[in-house]
């Protein structure tokens, strides 16, 4: 039970645009010390959060750390049927766009290669053009820096980080206030 506290930090911290619907999806990670408790954790995260359109996905498992993806269907639907995407994540081998294949595919680049695949930029609403631009570049080269590298439309990008970041202060107030992530958590 320790983790609960540690998993709901970790979602208003480093997920409150996902929570708040801005984005499809966000990242974290986490150290754990019992495998049960973290199972346990993530399942009742996704008990309640499903209403909400929230879930929670286990990337990668290393010793005892976990990289949790968190995202809304719907949305990642949305981003990964942008215009161009399905061609390029073929280029890595998804064969489908559908959200549980892909997420299935993505946790399988993860757990392949001593490399991260750079191709999550697009599973969490990263612009394509920047995600390539930071692939071909190798991340040098970029115009700005905040949320991801940004190759391609910087002042877009700035006030989407901007807005991110606003809203990340947001929630981290009103948790420490009191509010429940469900209570800060946009239904779908």
């Amino acid at each position: 039970m320790a983790n609960r506290y540690l998993i709901e930090k970790c979602l208003v911290e480093h997920c409150s645009a996902t929570l708040a619907s801005m984005k499809s999806a966000n990242l974290f990670n986490m150290t754990f010390a019992d495998d049960t408790d973290v199972e346990d954790q993530i399942e009742f995260w996704n008990r309640g959060m499903k209403e909400k359109g929230i879930r929670l996905y286990v990337l990668r498992r290393q010793e005892n750390r976990v990289l949790v993806y968190v995202y809304r269907k719907k949305q990642l639907e949305v981003s990964l049927n942008r215009p161009g995407v399905a061609k390029f994540l073929k280029k890595y081998g998804y064969g489908s766009t559908d959200v549980e294949y892909a997420l299935n595919r993505l946790k399988s680049r993860i757990g392949e290669n001593n490399e991260f695949p750079h191709e999550i930029g697009v599973f969490l609403d990263y612009p394509l053009g920047d995600v390539i631009g930071f692939i071909t570049n190798e991340g040098r080269n970029f115009k700005c820096a905040g949320c991801w590298k940004v190759y391609c439309d910087e002042c877009a990008c700035r006030k989407t980080f901007e807005k991110y970041k606003k809203c990340r202060d947001v929630y981290v107030r009103l948790w420490q206030q009191g509010r429940s992530v469900l209570q800060l958590t946009v239904a779908a």
